[in-house]
């Protein structure tokens, strides 16, 4: 039985994804909600959850390493002219109540707590929607509005002096596989050619059927795409954070080149639209459905 406060994601009737609300995770995984399994429509898992490689990557959702200075992230602490530092400053996200409950999505809202005290409030709005029978699309819209009396930034490892180090924002963890699986948008190709960019959309491919040592095809799945795309302009100017070769994970970077002012009662807000296909997509047909999906 699925308890109350875990929605079932569906699309055409089949599950494809699970939301934990209430984690039961220790203070240095810095305890959020998540999304997963997450999968495609013929069931193949396209998230990880706690992987060895990184213990604090949490399937599909929020996370941010900097929140003027609390640990939203997991794990270490990026601090300047210091590197990865284990610091006593985790901060968790708190599930605080449904808006909207559907089978195919909800609307839930959040307070991110640290140090006992809440910084921001989170309103979050997910969605499931069919877009062909071997596709269905993600959309997943995360407004924080500083609920403090004095401004907030938001920073990542980058603006805290490690290059190219940008993450915090949505973050999809991917399962690992035995290869690593295509990264392309429209116009390049390859981890190295695509981390940093701000492409239109960015996509993964995965390799599937026994790609994933010790297990057979009914274990692991078909082959899979996801494509990730900005679905607003402010959302579009956000780099792309890729990684593929030391793991496979993609999210967006509220914090680049700078910390992301919040001002008192102000609400930064970002929409992220991902396709999720069984099979290998070439780039017109992953070009073509995210365009449905983020017009829908």
């Amino acid at each position: 039985m699925t308890p109350h406060d875990t929605p079932v994601l569906r699309v055409a009737g089949r599950p494809v994804g699970r939301y934990v609300t209430r984690p039961e995770l220790p203070p240095r995984l810095s305890p959020r909600p998540y999304l997963h399994p997450v999968t495609t429509l013929a069931g193949t898992a396209v998230t990880d959850l706690s992987p060895a490689d990184h213990t604090h990557h949490l399937g599909v959702g929020v996370a941010v390493p900097d929140v003027e200075g609390a640990n939203f992230w997991g794990g270490r602490t990026y601090v300047r002219d210091q590197g990865p530092s284990e610091l006593d400053n985790h901060g968790a996200q708190r599930h605080s109540s449904f808006q909207l409950r559907d089978p195919d999505g909800f609307v839930e809202e959040l307070r991110w707590v640290a140090a006992g005290a809440e910084l921001l409030r989170e309103r979050r709005t997910v969605a499931a929607t069919e877009l062909t029978s071997t596709a269905w699309a993600l959309d997943f819209t995360f407004s924080l509005t500083n609920v403090t009396a004095r401004p907030l930034s938001i920073g990542s490892p980058a603006t805290n002096g490690r290059p190219g180090a940008a993450y915090g924002g949505f973050f999809w963890r991917a399962r690992k596989e035995q290869r690593p699986p295509e990264v392309f948008t429209v116009d390049r190709e390859g981890e190295a050619a695509v981390h940093g960019t701000r492409a239109d959309w960015v996509a993964l491919a995965g390799w599937g059927s026994a790609a994933r040592e010790g297990e057979g095809e009914a274990e692991s799945g078909g082959s899979w795409t996801l494509v990730f795309a900005g679905a607003t302009e402010q959302t579009r100017q956000d780099p792309w954070f890729v990684r593929a070769e030391e793991y496979p994970g993609v999210g967006s970077s509220l914090a680049s080149e700078e910390r992301l002012a919040v001002a008192p009662g102000e609400t930064a807000v970002r929409r992220i639209v991902t396709v999720v296909a069984d099979g290998r997509l070439p780039r017109l047909e992953a070009a073509a459905l995210v365009r449905k999906a983020v017009s829908q």
